[in-house]
């Protein structure tokens, strides 16, 4: 009986393959549509049409597997032992596990939407996230410079300014406090770290996002990774409240009891 069971499924899964493979190679051959643009000229990062869309990415836990240049992340001791340890416990202190914003690039790699929205006005960009104790960042346009000495308050999503070069969005970004991780998998880092974060769109269902990393706490030198997230253009970003149902908080509290 098992055997058939198995055989059915089996057979199911060729059946359902055949059109999911027709509708993958429709997809390669349909002509890829430019970046939108903005009625002044710039870039547009955002939706086409009014509270449509939104980017989606994807999971990176380990940034290996999207390092540029590089072969290995070039942690200092303590950094690689501590991860190695974070990554050994199967990230069960992870604090976005307890509904803690990502800060940094792992910020972009939290698996809910995410959309940008751009207020040429007001001189700033503001991107919001679903998922990630539903958070906001706050990029400026108005050429400031970073606050200096105590007038840097360590943040979890830290201090961002930003610039466009050509249709990149180059964000420079500060005064981040070290309650978060670089990846899931632990990768730590210190106040002093700095991230150089490059945002284009080279088609409409494309956003490129690069990000150098520089921490000489953690870090011997600066490294970089890279990687696209695709565009959902019907759809629309959600309440969702972190706290309200954390399966993650409830499976470690069920372990520690028994």
């Amino acid at each position: 009986m098992q055997i058939r069971l198995f055989v059915a499924a089996a057979l199911l899964l060729v059946v359902m393959a055949v059109p999911l493979a027709s509708q993958a190679q429709q997809r390669s051959n349909t002509p890829t549509q430019p970046a939108p643009r903005r009625a002044d000229g710039t870039l547009n990062l955002g939706s086409t049409e009014p509270n449509k869309g939104f980017w989606m990415p994807r999971q990176h836990w380990g940034y290996e597997e999207v390092l540029i240049g590089d072969k290995e992340i070039p942690y200092q001791p303590w950094a690689k032992a501590l991860r190695e340890f974070r990554q050994g416990t199967l990230s069960k202190y992870d604090p976005e596990g307890y509904c803690l914003p990502p800060g940094g690039p792992r910020a972009m790699t939290t698996p809910f939407p995410l959309q940008f929205v751009q207020l040429p006005d007001e001189k700033r960009i503001v991107i919001l996230y679903e998922g990630g104790a539903h958070i906001w960042r706050n990029i400026y346009m108005d050429g400031r410079s970073h606050p200096e000495g105590d007038k840097l308050t360590p943040t979890w999503t830290g201090h961002s300014v930003g610039r466009w070069e050509g249709d990149t969005l180059v964000v420079d970004v500060v005064g981040f406090n070290e309650g978060t991780w670089i990846d899931g998998y632990g990768d730590p880092h210190t106040e002093q770290l700095h991230v150089v974060e490059r945002f284009s769109r080279p088609n409409l269902v494309t956003l490129h996002y690069q990000a150098t990393i520089e921490d000489p706490g953690a870090y011997t030198r600066p490294w970089t990774i890279a990687f696209d997230i695709n565009w959902v253009p019907n759809g629309e970003i959600m309440e969702y409240v972190c706290q309200e149902n954390n399966l993650w908080l409830k499976r470690l509290t069920r372990a520690e009891q028994q």
